[in-house]
C-alpha cells in the first residue's frame, strides 16, 4: 500500500517553491546581500591568479609601504603584496570552510541517519559523539595537527571532526521525528525496503536542517581556520591565510594597519555573508517562520 498524495503534499511542504523563494529575497535583504558577498568572493578568489600578484614574491626593499597604485594595500614586512596575499588567502580560507562543512555534513548526515533507525548503533555512536562535543574544537585540531604537522588535508579533518557531533545529532532528531510519521509506516507495511524508505522519505526531510547547520559550520570553520592559522597550528607559513597574516603582522600595526586590516575585514565580511545565507535557509525552510511571514 502507498500513499502517493500523502507523500507529494510531504514533499512541497519541505522543499520550498520559486514563489517562497522570491518572497524571502524581497522581504529580507540582507539574505541576497549575503549570497551576493559570498558569491563575489568565490569569484575573486577563483580569479585571482589572472589580476593579483604573486603572494610569495618579496621585495626587502619595499617593505612596510603604504596603500599606492602599485600594491593596493601596502606590502607587509618582507616587501610582499599584501592584496594579493589578501585575495589568495580567500581561496584557503573558502576552500578550508566549504570542504569542512562538506565532510563534517556528509559523515554527520550518514551516523544521524543509521543512529535515527538502529537502536544499537545509537547508544554507541551517540556516546562517541558526547565525547567529542565535549572536547573543544580548538584543541582537538591543534591536537591532531601535532600528530601528523600542518597542511591544508589534515587541517579539514582535523575541523571536520569535532563539528561532525552537531551535524549527527541534529539529523539523529529529524530521522526520530519522521520515521514516526503515516506515510513512512504506510511505506514500509507496503513492502518498501528500509534504503528506499531512507532515500524517498527520510533524508529529503533532513536535507533542509542539514543545509543550515551547514552553513553554521562553514563560518565555524573559517573562524577556526584563521585562529589555528594564528596561532602557527595551521596551514604552513608560504600558503597564504588571513589569520597567518594576521598573525605575521601584529607588530607592525601601528605603522602598516593594511596588513591587519585587510585579512580581518575580510574575514569579518566572509564570515557575516555565511551566517547571512544559513539565516535565510533557516526562514525558509523553518515552517514556523513561514507561518510568522
Amino acid at each position: 500500500m502507498t500513499l502517493p498524495s500523502t507523500t507529494l503534499e510531504t514533499t512541497s511542504a519541505i522543499t520550498p517553491k520559486r514563489s517562497d523563494l522570491a518572497r524571502l529575497l524581497k522581504r529580507h535583504p540582507l539574505v541576497l546581500t549575503g549570497a551576493g558577498l559570498l558569491a563575489l568572493l568565490i569569484v575573486l578568489a577563483l580569479a585571482a591568479p589572472l589580476y593579483a600578484g604573486d603572494p610569495g614574491d618579496m621585495a626587502p626593499f619595499k617593505r612596510l609601504q603604504q596603500p599606492s597604485a602599485e600594491m593596493w594595500f601596502g606590502s607587509d614586512s618582507l616587501g610582499r603584496d599584501v592584496f594579493a596575499r589578501t585575495i589568495f588567502g580567500a581561496r584557503t580560507s573558502l576552500m578550508v570552510g566549504l570542504l569542512s562543512a562538506a565532510c563534517a555534513a556528509f559523515i554527520g548526515l550518514l551516523i544521524g541517519i543509521l543512529a535515527g533507525y538502529n537502536r544499537i548503533f545509537d547508544s554507541m555512536m551517540m556516546r562517541v559523539m558526547d565525547g567529542l562535543m565535549s572536547i573543544p574544537t580548538i584543541l582537538l585540531a591543534i591536537a591532531l595537527i601535532s600528530l601528523t604537522g600542518p597542511g591544508i588535508g589534515i587541517l579539514i579533518v582535523a575541523i571536520a571532526i569535532p563539528e561532525t557531533p552537531a551535524v549527527a545529532r541534529l539529523v539523529r532528531s529529524v530521522v526520530l521525528s519522521v520515521r514516526e510519521r503515516p506515510y513512512v509506516e504506510a511505506a514500509l507495511c507496503g513492502g518498501a525496503r528500509l534504503p528506499k524508505v531512507l532515500w524517498r522519505h527520510i533524508l529529503p526531510s533532513a536535507i533542509p536542517a542539514l543545509m543550515v547547520q551547514s552553513a553554521t559550520v562553514c563560518a565555524s570553520a573559517i573562524m577556526t581556520e584563521a585562529a589555528l592559522s594564528f596561532l602557527g597550528a595551521g596551514v604552513p607559513p608560504e600558503i597564504p591565510s588571513w589569520g597567518n597574516m594576521i598573525a605575521s603582522s601584529r607588530l607592525y600595526l601601528a605603522i602598516a594597519p593594511m596588513t591587519i586590516f585587510a585579512p580581518g575585514i575580510c574575514l569579518a565580511v566572509t564570515v557575516l555573508a555565511v551566517n547571512l545565507l544559513g539565516d535565510g535557509l533557516r526562514d525558509l525552510f523553518d515552517p514556523r517562520a513561514k507561518q510568522r511571514r
